[in-house]
């Protein structure tokens, strides 16, 4: 037997079915979760139950896992173009009389289970059919792994019901009119079509609904479909979300089609609840986890002092700035904090955005425009990207961490008024850091600007964490990017460079000149950051350590990897696959985020491991020993090094790019 069950609860009014339900969870949660189920009958429209059974099962450890039917909503107006749809998708899928199928729900409202019915003659199979025929024992294999079991989710739960019925032998199609007076959504299922949802299938206030299961097959292979579908335990993967568009006019139809292709690829995302501050473990969706997510790689975000300053000054400021910087949006702790930044990294200014997506592209748009070049690495961040776009610069990408792929395409732009070579300096997906000294070389033979994208770096490369121009103790760069988000534990974004180039960004950038300023309490936080990082050197060295020992770890378990920075890259390959891997170690407690198209490049998605200073040997052994047990002999090693020569594609992003999330 496995670690999990099924929970079932069924709830009654005065003998009249109100309420049904089922998870299947591990025996952990089982209290939890038939309580959560014995609160949803409670709540229910149609009354509070006078009885309500709960049954809790153990499961055999061979539960059959089904990929859930790819989805298509389709946005009607009214009950009658509802049901004149789903009769002409019956008969797409070769059930000729639709109509009288339909007719037939008339019956189905007093069932407790769904008519099983002949897709031919008609004829009603069920052995019992005042109860009709039960599909039970499934769930959503993403809610298991999240812990989320117990949540309502008509949506969900019926894909998953849809997904099992469909691959049940001899099953041909199915057809649900819900029975909840306030749901007027039904679907039509089938393995061709998949699950189709409709909009609209009846007036709200009606309580009449059912489902119908249609058979085509022999009359000696009843007794199997019903066996599967009331005895056969499943969990069904790649369950999509709901999209905001799904009851929305027809002109979103567009909009909630390519969310489906999304999900049909294994692309869609979520937002994910943290309840509580980051650190090395976090309260996820109602789950304590240890978390392998987080940017905040020093701990700082919770540091009491960090804490301290950005309450001060709300108090003192109050909770935003008002305006943008160059009208009433400056206040001393902006500019205590650029001074602070500029003598952390060694510049001579700095000029605060409100995030580093807007710091990257408002400066690389403000230094080059029509008639001017841009040269970006093929793995930069899609702020860079976006800013290289935005410019209306000529843009070309250079391959990979290729300095002289790069000194031969800023040799081909000579003509060109102005040039700009901009790279990330820890690249967030693959943890690799750039060759600043070579890069310097190159650009300034060149008499180009540069650029380097300093998010990751900060706090986190260099003896100290002051980045890349201490790890290889060169100069700076022209133009040098970095964040608060990150290791400083805050928010937003800076440059940093010469008065020159500073003062032309404050006059010319315009994310900068149209924003309203970041709020002096998160300001203060990154300023009281700097200050504990500046003070407390051993972070770094200790984040180092940790990614050492869990890299350690992951080869001692047969996984491959390496890594420059804080982020630890495992390659999987396949997107489904690479987020199966996330759910498994999920389940186990443990968060670590898998990444895929748009990303990084299809075909290469993979875990992205964030290490955190604070993260205790054991969390880091276990982590990579869970990370073991599910890749073992699968991850093979990984080239970067793709090449493109352009990004002005039709494509948001870059062809092949590797466009990390920050």
């Amino acid at each position: 037997m496995s670690d999990l069950v099924s929970v079932k609860m069924r709830a009654s009014l005065s003998g009249l079915h109100v309420s049904g339900a089922e998870k299947i969870v591990p025996v952990s949660s089982a209290s939890k979760v038939a309580s959560r189920l014995v609160e949803r009958a409670l709540s229910h429209e149609r009354g509070t139950p006078d009885f309500i059974n709960v049954k809790i099962e153990s499961l055999p450890s061979d539960i059959l896992r089904l990929k859930a039917l790819p989805v298509k909503t389709h946005a009607v107006a009214t009950p009658a173009e509802g049901r004149a749809l789903a009769a002409r998708l019956l008969a797409e899928a070769g059930i000729a009389n639709a109509d009288e199928i339909m007719a037939r729900f008339s019956e189905t409202h007093s069932l407790r289970g769904a008519m099983l019915l002949d897709a031919d003659t008609l004829e009603r199979l069920e052995p019992d059919q005042s109860r009709g025929v039960r599909a039970t024992y499934m769930d959503d294999a993403a809610a298991l792994a999240r812990g989320t079991a117990g949540v309502k989710n008509h949506y969900a739960e019926a894909i998953v019901l849809a997904t099992k019925v469909q691959n049940a032998p001899n099953i041909i199609a199915e057809i649900c009119v819900s029975d909840d007076p306030d749901y007027v959504t039904g679907y039509v299922a089938t393995c061709e079509l998949g699950y189709r949802r409709i909009a609209v299938l009846k007036e709200k206030g009606d309580p009449n609904g059912g489902r119908i299961f249609l058979y085509r097959g022999p009359r000696d292979g009843v007794a199997k479909t019903i066996e599967f579908l009331e005895k056969t335990p499943v969990l069904v993967d790649d369950v999509p979300t709901l999209s905001s568009a799904a009851n929305a006019p027809r002109r979103f139809d567009g909009l909630a089609d390519a969310l489906d292709e999304r999900q049909a690829a294994g692309l869609s995302r979520q937002c994910r609840t943290l309840e509580g501050p980051t650190g090395p473990t976090a309260v996820v969706d109602g789950r304590e986890l240890v978390v392998f997510a987080s940017n905040d790689y020093l701990d700082l975000a919770r540091d009491p002092r960090v804490v301290k300053a950005a309450a001060d000054a709300a108090k003192e400021f109050g909770a935003g700035s008002g305006g943008a910087r160059l009208t009433t949006g400056t206040q001393p702790p902006h500019v205590r904090l650029e001074n602070a930044l500029a003598k952390f990294k060694g510049s001579e200014a700095a000029l605060l955005y409100g995030t580093g997506y807007m710091a990257n592209v408002g400066a690389i748009s403000a230094l080059v425009g029509k008639g001017d070049a841009v040269l970006s690495d093929e793995l930069n961040h899609a702020s860079i990207i976006d800013g290289c776009r935005l410019s209306g610069a000529d843009v070309l990408v250079y391959r990979h961490g290729d300095m002289e792929d790069l000194d031969r395409k800023l040799g081909a732009c000579r003509e060109h008024r102005r040039r700009l070579a901009v790279s990330d300096g820890v690249f967030s997906m693959d943890g690799d850091i750039l060759d600043l000294p070579r890069f310097l070389e190159v650009t300034r033979r060149h008499d180009a600007f540069s650029m380097v994208d300093e998010a990751h770096a900060t706090g986190v490369v260099g003896q100290t964490g002051r980045g890349l121009a201490e790890h290889f103790g060169c100069s700076l760069p022209d133009v040098l990017m970095g964040t608060l988000s990150k290791a400083l534990g805050a928010e937003g974004g800076f440059v940093c460079g010469s008065k020159l180039l500073v003062e032309y960004l404050r006059n010319m950038s315009r994310p900068f000149i149209f924003s309203t300023a970041p709020s002096a309490a998160v300001v203060a936080a990154a300023d009281a950051a700097l200050s504990v990082l500046e003070a407390e050197p051993w972070r770094v060295e200790r984040l180092r350590e940790n990614v050492a020992f869990f890299v350690g770890e992951l080869k001692a378990h047969g996984i491959a990897a390496s890594t420059q920075s804080a982020i630890v890259p495992v390659l999987v390959g396949d997107e489904r696959r690479a987020m199966a891997v996330s759910a498994a170690l999920e389940r186990d407690g443990i968060l670590v985020p898998a990444i895929r198209y748009p990303t990084v490049a299809r075909g290469s998605a993979r875990l992205r491991v964030a290490i955190m200073s604070a993260h205790a040997r054991e969390q880091l052994s276990r982590a990579a020993s869970l990370v073991g047990r599910e890749l073992s002999g699968e991850v093979k090693k990984f080239s970067r090094h793709m090449g493109v020569d352009t990004i002005l594609t039709n494509d948001y992003q870059p062809v092949s790019a590797g466009t990390g999330l920050r």
